[in-house]
């Protein structure tokens, strides 16, 4: 019984990262939609959790490596001004926390995640008016209020929630794309 309690413990660790990770990326998504930040303490805190899931799993090397590779390629991008800088640093965190067979998979969810979310907002922007009326109130309202401002002058698109959606798919569908 002791055996399989201490076979199972780095599992459950690994469990827990991920599951922990998993929320804090969705605070990351809130925030870049409210504010189009996510903070530096987000990514620095799922790199942690993706540190410990990592020495758990004996896989802390690889993925380190993936993840710096992964962080290379977006800071690539974000030099080219299609990314934002935290969400580089938010992709190259959340990737560490993955198993390595999850990547690619993670990589596709997530990249068709952030097409349809560009698509929408590429349409949206043909119907959506800026907001005419004086500032709401209640905070659900001054956040669709400037959303709409976002989206009808081109604003950034919070792509935080692209990446919460590509890692919710692969751990949901156990990496399958």
């Amino acid at each position: 019984m002791s055996h399989l309690l201490l076979h199972s413990w780095p599992s459950a660790i690994t469990a827990a990262m991920t599951l922990a990770s998993g929320a804090i990326l969705l605070l990351a998504a809130g925030h870049d939609v409210v504010s189009r930040t996510v903070p530096n303490w987000m990514s620095l805190v799922i790199a942690g959790f993706g540190v410990a899931a990592g020495l758990a799993d004996d896989r802390l090397l690889i993925s380190g490596g993936i993840g710096l590779a992964v962080f290379v390629a977006a800071a690539i991008c974000w030099r080219r001004g299609w990314m934002g800088g935290a969400d580089v640093k938010l992709l190259g965190a959340i990737v560490i926390v993955l198993p390595p067979a999850m990547v690619s998979s993670f990589v596709v969810a997530m990249s068709l995640a952030g097409a349809a979310h560009a698509l929408t907002y590429m349409l949206a922007r043909r119907v959506v008016a800026p907001p005419h009326r004086p500032r709401p109130n209640s905070l659900l309202s001054r956040g669709l209020r400037a959303e709409q401002w976002r989206i009808s002058r081109g604003g950034p698109l919070p792509y935080a929630c692209a990446i919460a959606f590509g890692f919710l798919f692969v751990i949901c569908n156990g990496g399958a794309p």
